[in-house]
């Protein structure tokens, strides 16, 4: 096997695993875009990560004060794989699904415009690698 054989089963082993990586995350993106009901528009954003283990993801939003949101979160095609929670600037916790048997998803409403902090992570009872994905929607 010369050296443009080699380049080429490399070439082709690389796009595969992107496809596949590509093909997980847009499933997930379907089952968790099923939480943001009729009532809730995406605020057109994704945050997604990959985590392995007890790896924790951290996002930042701006929630407008007087607007309902909703938070969806997933990791796998099953409910209750990824505790997520949301904190203040100051890292005051507001909310943790971790209280609500890992619901996949928070409806919320703040009083005045609040910057957050949102951590997500693997249930240790669920599996030990995937994405997190947390989508924000805000009440038509």
């Amino acid at each position: 096997m010369n050296k443009l054989d080699k380049f080429f089963i490399i070439l082709i082993i690389v796009f595969g695993i992107q496809f596949n990586s590509s093909a997980q995350a847009d499933t997930l993106l379907k089952f968790c875009s099923a939480n943001l009901t009729n009532e809730y528009i995406s605020d057109g954003q994704q945050y997604i990560s990959l985590l392995n283990g007890d790896e924790l993801a951290e996002f930042r939003a701006t929630f407008y004060g007087g607007s309902t949101y909703r938070i969806s979160a997933c990791s796998g095609l099953k409910s209750g794989n990824l505790i997520f929670s949301v904190y203040d600037k100051d890292r005051n916790e507001l909310f943790s699904n971790r209280n609500y048997k890992n619901s996949p998803y928070w409806d919320f409403k703040f009083i005045s415009t609040m910057e957050c902090i949102i951590e997500a992570q693997l249930d240790p009872n669920g599996p030990s690698s995937g994405f997190a994905l947390l989508l924000i929607g805000f009440k038509q």
